[in-house]
């Protein structure tokens, strides 16, 4: 009894490192055990259903509530060293932020796990694409909505006044906001075509001012659009907003285009008429026209060297489009020729007084 009585005498300067020691030594035991339990209630109680709603929800909480008990153990192993009992302010303070931090990464990792349930679970589920657009920046804008009010939380407990600083970021806000007013704009109107859906990703569009492609992204700030050419045209959203768009897959993807010609005056009209809708028949049934339209065949003018023409024709995508111009216009020439139609050169013919012209020369 004496000796154990000497070895704590002994050991008395040291007895706030050794309970520092033992309590890490105890958060790090109860850390593996927290793990532990949830591979066990998650192999248990996930198998037992097909919604994926819990295994979610286990994976989020594993790593917070590792961490808090981490968090809790260093606060109680340094609040056991006597040594630091004179800076207990100092560490109360920086405690103070470390678990507002905390308490701001709890709530994020809540928020996030829900909007990726949904996104995974319902929305991918959907008709519509809007919340599949919409959901990244909901994400975004909470995120930034709970870290700034735990941020106030935590200037509060610390002693700063916060309506001070209410005051000052709302100075600083409607600066910030009058030099981000373009960004703002292009947000917005971002936010209106994702609302308005005049177009969406994988549209076929044309803009008025004659860029025209693939929607590949609706962004928050820029929309870009995939040329014919492979080339990517990046269009801030509020000059998307303003522009006349011409969406060639609204109402459907199929596509009617118009292909104009001429023939000479002495031609036989019908007979112009009849080979040029055979043509495009074919040429229809060959580039996946749809089977339910009739080409349309119209004359138009009269033109200076020729009677012009247009005919009228469809295809279910606008890449069958160009391959049926190619085909029409390749086979109609060959017709022509095979039935003795003309397609004129351009030409003025000039007539002149004879009579006039000897006069002329006496």
């Amino acid at each position: 009894m004496e000796i154990i009585t000497q070895l704590l005498v002994l050991l008395e300067p040291w007895w706030g490192y050794l309970s520092a020691l033992v309590i890490i030594i105890a958060t790090l035991i109860a850390v593996k055990i927290v793990s532990r339990i949830f591979h066990v209630v998650k192999n248990r109680f996930t198998t037992k259903n097909d919604s994926s709603l819990d295994d979610v929800v286990l994976d989020a909480a594993k790593g917070p509530v590792k961490l808090g008990v981490l968090l809790l153990g260093v606060f109680f192993a340094i609040g056991s060293l006597d040594v630091l009992t004179a800076y207990s302010a100092e560490i109360s303070t920086l405690f103070t932020v470390v678990f507002s931090l905390y308490a701001a990464y709890i709530l994020s990792k809540i928020v996030g796990t829900a909007i990726e349930f949904y996104t995974a679970e319902i929305a991918t589920k959907t008709r519509t694409k809007a919340d599949d657009q919409f959901l990244p920046i909901i994400k975004r804008a909470a995120y930034g909505i709970i870290f700034g009010i735990v941020f106030l939380i935590m200037l509060n407990q610390l002693g700063v006044r916060v309506e001070t600083a209410i005051a000052a970021m709302g100075i600083g806000g409607l600066a910030f906001a009058l030099a981000l007013q373009p960004t703002l704009s292009n947000f917005f109107s971002g936010v209106y075509m994702i609302i308005d859906r005049p177009i969406k990703i994988g549209d076929y569009i044309e803009l008025d001012g004659g860029d025209k492609g693939t929607v590949v992204d609706i962004g928050w700030r820029t929309t870009r659009i995939r040329t014919f050419t492979n080339n990517i045209v990046v269009i801030p959203n509020n000059k998307m907003a303003d522009s006349k768009i011409i969406n060639y897959n609204v109402p459907n993807t199929t596509l009617g285009f118009v292909v104009t010609g001429g023939v000479a005056y002495g031609s036989d009209l019908d007979k112009v008429e009849k080979v040029a809708l055979e043509t495009a028949r074919n040429v229809m049934k060959r580039c996946n026209g749809p089977g339910d339209f009739k080409p349309l065949f119209r004359f138009n003018e009269f033109g200076d060297s020729s009677i012009n023409f247009k005919v009228v024709m469809r295809t279910k995508t606008l890449p069958d489009r160009y391959l049926a111009t190619h085909e029409f216009i390749k086979n109609l020439k060959k017709r022509f020729d095979e039935e003795g139609i003309e397609i004129p050169f351009p030409q003025v013919d000039i007539h002149t007084d004879k009579a006039k012209k000897r006069r002329h020369k006496r």
